[in-house]
């Protein structure tokens, strides 16, 4: 219909030029978030990658990823829809860093068929971190007991109120070579011979977005607007595809916000709930220097 549209429109009411449709994944990954903090996920993004695919004209989907990481899960999620998408609708997907795409974020990244970057963006940290806190000793100096009851000699495991145990913390990396080999072979099938003859690549290290370009993480230098315009002509349109929104111009649930109307109850909810992760999302931001 659109086509047909265009084609009966007489010349100077046509918009000239190819139009891009532009995904902004912004944040730390993990689940939950609001509209007053963001979050990335796959609940939050689903429905604009599936608006950006649909759009039959245009030739590629261009996706502008900011993100320190965060869930592995959630992160392989978006990575994965992005990928059937682009198979389903036989796109190809340009990838386009801004300040990070670290950890998660590069795994997210990797969806792209090219990753451009800035040369001072930072890409890279392919690895797996585990961390928390230890309150044995606090416990005991206030005075307090604890009593925790059990059925199952493992249910207490990595339990910050108890000291460190050899066994759980072997436990745990043994988890984390697990995941740590699923995004190695993630990054080893998508970038392929494109990587370079380097052992630190797999070693949790980061790098500016120039020498990711010298390690073949990344494809090359290129700001989105120049690299579209470049590459499909001078009056190529960006169309940045946002959050689907309501009859009345809320955001729709599970696509931006958590939906909840009275904001005075999400404020008070964020504060008593999300203290914790709003914390863990600032010590991701800030092993970066962001």
């Amino acid at each position: 219909m659109a086509g047909l549209l265009t084609r009966i429109l007489p010349k100077r009411f046509r918009k000239e030029g190819i139009a891009i449709p532009v995904v902004r994944l912004q944040g730390a990954i993990m689940t939950g978030g609001s509209q007053f903090r963001p979050t990335l996920n796959l609940a939050n993004t689903a429905q604009m990658l599936e608006r950006a695919f649909a759009k039959k004209d245009a030739p590629v989907v261009a996706i502008s990823i900011n993100s320190p990481g965060g869930s592995p899960v959630q992160s392989r999620l978006i990575y994965q829809r992005i990928r059937a998408l682009a198979e389903e609708k036989n796109k190809r997907v340009l990838m386009f860093v801004e300040d990070v795409a670290a950890s998660g974020g590069y795994m997210i990244a990797l969806a792209g068929d090219e990753i451009f970057v800035d040369p001072t963006s930072i890409v890279g940290s392919i690895g797996v971190v585990s961390g928390g806190f230890g309150f044995p000793e606090l416990l005991r100096k206030i005075g307090v007991e604890r009593r925790v009851y059990t059925a199952g000699e493992n249910k207490v495991i990595l339990d910050p109120f108890q000291p460190e145990k050899e066994s759980d913390i072997e436990y745990l990396k043994s988890l984390q070579l697990e995941i740590h080999k699923v995004f190695i072979d993630m990054v080893k099938s998508r970038r392929g011979e494109r990587l370079a003859d380097d052992e630190t690549i797999f070693s949790g290290l980061f790098w500016t977005g120039q020498r990711g370009v010298e390690l073949g993480l990344v494809d090359g230098i290129g700001e989105i607007r120049d690299v579209l315009k470049r590459r499909f002509g001078p009056k190529t349109r960006l169309e940045l595809v946002g959050s689907a929104r309501g009859l009345l111009g809320r955001r729709l649930p599970g696509i931006a916000s958590l939906g909840i109307g009275n904001a005075g109850a999400e404020i008070a909810s964020g504060a008593a709930e999300g203290l914790a992760s709003t914390l863990e999302e600032r010590a991701l931001w800030s092993r970066y220097g962001l």
